[in-house]
């Protein structure tokens, strides 16, 4: 499958944000750091929640380099892992990849456990990402889909895979 220009742009720009170290390739340990450091943003560390993260970090991880039968993924490799296993399944591939980790990071906000998040409780995040004051605002809305007031698992997991897509420009995983 070849990749529209969009797609493959924010698929190297992920690669780029998850090659942590600068090696030219994405470890298990650059999955393991960013998830170390999104609780740490979030001031989740040591609970539960924090280590359901990290293993929806780790496991999209593993389903990355099963795929692409490596442990250490280059360029390439997560480039054509990244197309088999999500963008060219569509929205099977996003839940059976991206939303385990949507879930986790939902548990994290989530401080009224209603398994939703609210505006207040989508603050933490935005900032972290880059997304303060009235550009998060609009954010919050353009993703709440169903005028809720909430995101749920779902609007975030359509969300990301609109940020791959190119059907909008908020990423939600960073930048």
């Amino acid at each position: 499958m070849v990749m529209a220009t969009t797609q493959s742009s924010r698929l190297e720009e992920r690669f780029r944000l998850w090659d942590r170290n600068g090696n030219g390739a994405i470890e298990r340990s650059d999955f393991e750091r960013e998830a170390d450091e999104i609780i740490a943003r979030l001031g989740a560390q040591g609970t539960p929640k924090a280590d359901q993260l990290k293993q929806a970090y780790l496991g999209m991880f593993d389903k990355l380099s099963g795929s692409a039968g490596s442990d250490k993924l280059s360029r390439n490799q997560f480039l054509e892992a990244a197309d088999k296993e999500i963008i060219g399944k569509g929205d099977a591939g996003f839940a059976a990849v991206v939303r385990p980790t949507i879930e986790a990071i939902v548990g994290v906000l989530d401080r009224s456990g209603d398994g939703e998040i609210s505006p207040s409780e989508m603050h933490g995040w935005f900032a972290a990402i880059g997304l303060e004051g009235e550009v998060a605002d609009r954010a919050f809305r353009d993703l709440d889909t169903d005028n809720s007031g909430k995101l749920s698992v779902n609007e975030l997991v359509d969300a990301v895979r609109d940020y791959h897509l190119g059907r909008n420009d908020i990423p939600l995983l960073g930048r």
